[in-house]
């Protein structure tokens, strides 16, 4: 079982993100405050479960939850700032959405900033450790997915329906195809080797 609190007798959110290592979309980042002493066995790290059971997950969560939120922050941005203080900015706008404040947060990884004066503590793989993490996870996870097959619909060639916006094989060679898209990072290394070698165009 997953552990329902880390701070004992604070209002905790627990924060985590998706789609950091993809060449094209948003990092999507969400943050759940569960009710005290909450549980629920099935709740688990997003990569662990079902793409059908993370769905029907995320609904038992946005009901259940005391508060949560979602935060993202776009390809343009992720250019700008890089992907390690994008996907801290994701969490927290997440945590700034959250209806309830929270008194301390708990993040899944090894690196965060501190987020207004609250005290914070960072776990690695606290995805499989904590429920509040397992389900800002599970929330990250689905609405980034939504999000990849919406930009599918625009652009098929990529085949985001599959790989969201991941670096597989069939995704590069598309870009080496068909070229990048407004959505892809420009800052990364689209096509795998070892150099930016695409020129883009301001």
């Amino acid at each position: 079982m997953l552990a329902s609190h880390y701070y004992e007798g604070k209002v905790e959110a627990g924060c985590d993100e998706a789609g950091r290592g993809c060449l094209a979309g948003s990092v999507y980042a969400a943050a759940v405050i569960l009710p005290d002493g909450y549980q629920n066995e099935l709740l688990n790290d997003s990569k662990q479960l079902t793409e059908k059971k993370r769905y029907q997950l995320r609904e038992i969560i946005e009901r259940d939850a005391v508060a949560w939120a979602v935060g993202i922050v776009t390809p343009e941005e992720i250019d700008k700032i890089n992907i390690l203080n994008a996907s801290i900015l994701a969490m927290h706008r997440a945590l700034d959405q959250l209806k309830v404040r929270p008194e301390a947060v708990i993040v899944d990884g090894n690196r965060f900033k501190k987020y207004k004066d609250l005290p914070h503590t960072t776990i690695v793989k606290g995805d499989g450790k904590y429920l509040s993490i397992a389900a800002a996870s599970i929330l990250a996870k689905t609405y980034r997915d939504d999000y990849m097959n919406k930009l599918a619909e625009e652009y098929p060639q990529y085949d985001w329906l599959s790989n969201k916006g991941y670096p597989t094989k069939k995704h590069r060679e598309a870009i080496r195809q068909f070229g990048v898209t407004p959505y892809h990072r420009k800052s990364y290394n689209l096509l795998g080797d070892g150099q930016l070698s695409l020129q883009f165009e301001d």
